[in-house]
């Protein structure tokens, strides 16, 4: 199975997306940003870096990239896109996941390894994690999740908090002035996914923590989750995302 990883000019951590998807034993597939094309993969990670530089704003201008046409209309048919760190700032910004990353709340860039725990378990980005805090690395300036507090309290609702940081003893970090919310994401949210599940954006960096020699594999639970599915959405035919509502119906 081929699973992609998009370039766009100023991405630092596609190689280390690359290498983890090697690990988890599927063939990675590099996606140039300047192509529509997204090369018949099963999956796509958008990875952390600094698209186009940041400039204006960060991933504002990577959503207008060609590529990105690919990925909408793959996301549309139902395939899983997950955006890291830089990543989930462009599918915020092309409108593929609600919310916005805003400038952490100390003003300034971010690095350490933080913890962060899965909401759910039942999600394609979550299913082989063991449900204990992950500790994964962190590399931003413009980390802090904000959305106003009617989308908040859907997101919550419908199950739709994928992530959230959390303190050594697994309590989350609701405040954000609480040292374990690095950034000052509002309710602790590290991490959304759509309406329908199949796209989701991750501020920490799983890829950065993908086998021992890097010092730790538990980014692993993540990559593994995100490889597992996209076998199971080949292996029912490629199958459209349906919304809870039509799920209902």
């Amino acid at each position: 199975m081929r699973i992609g990883v998009v370039t766009f000019p100023g991405s630092n951590s596609d190689i280390d997306a690359l290498n983890a998807l090697a690990v988890a034993g599927v063939e990675p597939v590099t996606l140039w940003h300047e192509s529509p094309d997204l090369s018949g993969v099963s999956a796509v990670i958008l990875p952390g870096g600094f698209a186009y530089g940041d400039y204006i704003r960060a991933g504002v201008i990577a959503r207008f990239s060609p590529v990105m046409r690919g990925v909408k209309d793959f996301a549309a048919a139902g395939g899983l896109v997950l955006g890291i760190c830089n990543g989930f700032q462009v599918l915020a910004e092309s409108g593929l996941v609600p919310g916005a990353l805003l400038r952490n709340r100390s003003l300034r860039f971010a690095s350490k390894i933080v913890a962060i725990k899965p909401e759910r378990l039942d999600s394609p980005f979550t299913r082989a994690a063991n449900g204990a805090p992950i500790h994964i690395p962190i590399a931003h300036g413009e980390g802090c999740y904000y959305a106003d507090e009617a989308t908040l309290d859907g997101l919550e609702a419908s199950g739709r908090v994928l992530f959230r940081y959390v303190r050594e003893d697994g309590c989350p970090a609701l405040d954000p002035d609480d040292p374990a919310n690095p950034n000052g994401s509002l309710r602790g949210i590290a991490g959304v996914c759509n309406e329908a599940g199949n796209v989701a954006g991750l501020m920490p960096h799983p890829e950065r923590m993908s086998e021992e020699i890097l010092g730790s594999d538990e980014g692993m639970q993540l990559i593994r989750s995100l490889v597992e599915s996209a076998k199971e959405w080949e292996a029912a035919g490629r199958p459209a995302p349906r919304t809870k509502a039509e799920a209902r119906a």
